[in-house]
């Protein structure tokens, strides 16, 4: 059994710890699971950024009412929000000191939700803070802890391009507790992008301090992951069909960050696949050692096939015997090796850090897989037991 317990544990090591680095691939590129696609405005491929009227684009209008229920009706989309934003804005002031170039978002009532920010403070926008144009904001936890670090922000006024806003609370991002691991400069650029921090106004308020009629960035919320690519290819369509058949430059494009995670698992297949097959040897040997044993066990017990056949047994339940012995043998080995596996994968996690993720399915495919084993390398032994003639078997010391 020694044999495909070593091959079993190999194979569920090596499995668990693919899918835990797949899975780990996924949530540095994806976050917590918000399941949130950004569909941004690009210009010639390149990422459109508003500065003042005159570079807004032509022919892109902002986002209509009638276009926002369609991507809302996709079967895909659970929510969908619109904002105008400046990205590392400045001009915005606490009393005489300049924040720190925070980007500015003019959002509606859905965006928090869809985008998976939580109050962590004071209170979110309500609906009178759009009718009324109340000149109110929010910050995220980022700004709050470095403009604010000993004291309450809420209630502070800020100024924006001169114009007073009330700070009414502080939100915190769902995913700002997950942490990439940074490997290169643009796994540091992809996780400090957003370490400005954000500021939001209600989207009524925007032309009061930037400009009317902007066009507008959106997110919309996959019903889940799996859907995410779905539900930003078609928003980015019903987007697209708003832009004036002129305007040949700016389009809408979905971030497709399941697809980055496929190309990456995608990268490493090929040495992960060698990695089973290499473990998949040990399970060979393991099963050349259940026949050669078997083999041996046939030969020691000649005198007591010999007897059970010279009393009525059947070919078929001496061969159904040995079968049934080597299958048990291989069985146990495997379940008691994918024990040792999950034990091997933890260990390797503890060792070297690596993320590992069990995978049920496999586990259950190698236990039958290794009852596979006692099949086939049980057969020819079983077949020597059953076809023995019981005459010269009894004969045999």
């Amino acid at each position: 059994m020694l044999g495909i317990i070593i091959g079993i544990a190999a194979i569920i090591a090596i499995v668990s710890t693919i899918k835990g680095t797949n899975e780990e691939i996924k949530n540095q590129l994806i976050g917590s699971g918000s399941n949130t696609v950004d569909i941004t405005l690009k210009q010639n491929g390149s990422n459109l950024y508003i500065y003042s009227s005159s570079s807004i684009p032509y022919g892109v209008p902002e986002v209509t009412d009638s276009a926002r229920e369609e991507i809302l009706a996709l079967d895909s989309v659970e929510n969908v929000t619109c904002f105008s934003e400046r990205e590392s804005a400045d001009g915005i002031y606490y009393q005489n000191t300049e924040l720190n170039y925070p980007t500015v978002r003019g959002i509606d009532t859905s965006y928090f939700d869809t985008a998976g920010y939580t109050i962590r403070s004071g209170r979110g926008f309500v609906e009178s803070d759009y009718t009324n144009f109340h000149t109110v904001a929010i910050i995220d936890s980022i700004v709050a802890d470095t403009t604010f670090p000993n004291e309450d922000p809420v209630g502070k006024t800020i100024e924006i391009n001169g114009v007073p806003f009330t700070i009414i609370g502080v939100v915190v991002d769902e995913e700002s507790t997950y942490t990439g691991s940074i490997s290169a400069v643009s796994d540091y650029y992809t996780y400090s992008e957003d370490s400005y921090g954000y500021l939001f106004i209600p989207k009524a308020c925007w032309p009061i301090v930037y400009c009317f009629d902007e066009p507008e960035n959106v997110i919309v919320k996959a019903t889940s992951t799996d859907d995410m690519e779905n539900a930003g290819s078609k928003a980015e369509d019903i987007l697209n069909a708003m832009i004036s058949s002129g305007q040949t430059e700016v389009k809408y494009d979905a971030e497709n960050l399941l697809d980055q995670a496929k190309q990456l698992e995608d990268l490493s297949s090929a040495t992960n696949n060698q990695l089973i097959w290499i473990a998949s040897i040990s399970l060979l040997v393991g099963g050349i050692g259940v026949m050669n044993i078997m083999m041996v066990s046939v030969t020691e017990r000649t005198s007591e096939i010999g007897l059970k056949k010279a009393i009525g047994a059947k070919k078929s339940a001496i061969l159904g015997q040995f079968l049934t012995e080597a299958v048990v043998l291989t069985s146990i080995g495997g379940i008691l090796g994918v024990g040792a596996g999950i034990g091997m994968a933890y260990l390797i996690k503890r060792i070297s850090g690596v993320a590992v993720a069990i995978s049920i399915p496999a586990s259950a495919i190698a236990v039958l897989f290794s009852m596979l084993i006692g099949i086939i390398f049980g057969l020819m032994p079983s077949m020597k037991a059953a076809n023995l003639d019981p005459i010269e078997a009894l004969r045999r010391e």
